[in-house]
């Protein structure tokens, strides 16, 4: 299992080089440049030489991208230009909203999905199986932010049962110590605090977890299917073991192997792609910090952002090849 962790490790250097590089190669292609971002619309061509000259812009690409990726292994990505603080210190603070909403929304995608998908592939071919087909398939057609305007404005909007926007009340005085709402709320017994957090999370949560959902539940159902047909599926049904015992042993166990590789890479995109659900709801987490940076030209927080978040989503694809390879022995041999 060692060498099977160390190879995938490994793997992972060129292709978090690659990514620096696109990047790094994308934000400099960008209409205006750092300089123009930083400097404003007035800025002379003066400025722009002085600010250029003054960061090392005017240098070689070559140079320049070796000084940001020795920068970028020290977590120093410069300062935003338009809070004037430091973009990891930024990051930092927004990730835990993002971390909440992703464990919402995967708690409602987990939570629905596998039971759907499992009943869907038992009724194959009832109307419990069409209905779950159609409804998977409506469930990745609509796009995000539309699902997230219509959930605004219906739950908090028309009929005013949840929060359309933030992530606590900002009359809560609570006390902070994580900075993940919820988890602060519990840990200093302000359960008032927590349940607002928690109310705040609803709808974002849903929004942002009905495609997941549905992929889910096409997976698991699929899984399933193939599972049912085995032969060591239909031998425990001959020798007369019960069948919650083929049930749990036999066919959700070897189906879920599949499916904890689709929740996983889920999980990775949720947490990177996070941005427009976050500014409908003016979340206030990662997603939320990138819309607002592309608005105002922020380079430093786009490139900080944005490879933090790419870092962070190949680390989750490598968590979920070892726990694969843990369900799966077969794995750790290819």
């Amino acid at each position: 299992m060692l060498r099977f962790i160390v190879r995938r490790l490994l793997q992972l250097i060129p292709i978090l080089l690659g990514l620096s590089v696109l990047l790094f190669a994308w934000l400099r292609a960008l209409p205006g440049g750092p300089a123009q971002a930083a400097l404003g619309e007035r800025a002379t061509p003066e400025d722009i030489a002085r600010y250029n000259e003054l960061f090392g812009l005017d240098e070689p690409l070559v140079v320049q991208y070796l000084r940001f990726l020795g920068r970028a292994v020290r977590l120093d990505f410069g300062t935003s230009a338009r809070t004037g603080r430091s973009v990891t210190t930024e990051f930092f603070e927004r990730m835990p909203g993002t971390i909440e909403l992703t464990l919402f929304a995967m708690v409602f995608a987990i939570g629905l999905g596998i039971p759907l998908g499992y009943l869907a592939a038992r009724r194959h071919g009832s109307w419990v199986d069409s209905t779950s087909v159609i409804a998977s398939l409506l469930g990745v057609a609509i796009p995000v932010f539309f699902l997230a305007y219509l959930l605004r404005l219906g739950f908090a909007v028309e009929l005013g049962w949840l929060p359309g926007s933030g992530r606590q009340d900002v009359r809560m005085n609570a006390t902070r110590i994580t900075n993940f709402y919820v988890l602060d709320g519990l840990l200093t017994r302000e359960w008032d605090a927590a349940w607002d957090a928690v109310k705040h999370l609803l709808l974002p949560a849903i929004a942002l977890g009905t495609i997941p959902l549905a992929i889910i539940v096409r997976i698991t159902r699929a899984s399933v299917l193939d599972v049912v047909n085995e032969d060591y599926v239909r031998t425990a049904n001959a020798k007369g073991l019960a069948t919650a015992t083929v049930r749990r042993r036999h066919i959700i166990r070897n189906a879920l192997l599949p499916v904890s590789t689709t929740i996983g890479l889920q999980t990775g995109l949720l947490l990177s792609g996070a941005v427009l659900t976050e500014s409908v709801f003016a979340f206030g987490g990662v997603g939320s910090a990138i819309y607002e940076a592309i608005g105002a030209r922020d380079f430093a927080v786009l490139q900080g952002f944005i490879l933090i978040l790419a870092v962070v989503y190949v680390l989750v694809n490598l968590l979920v090849d070892i726990s694969y390879g843990l369900l799966d022995p077969r794995v750790r041999v290819r």
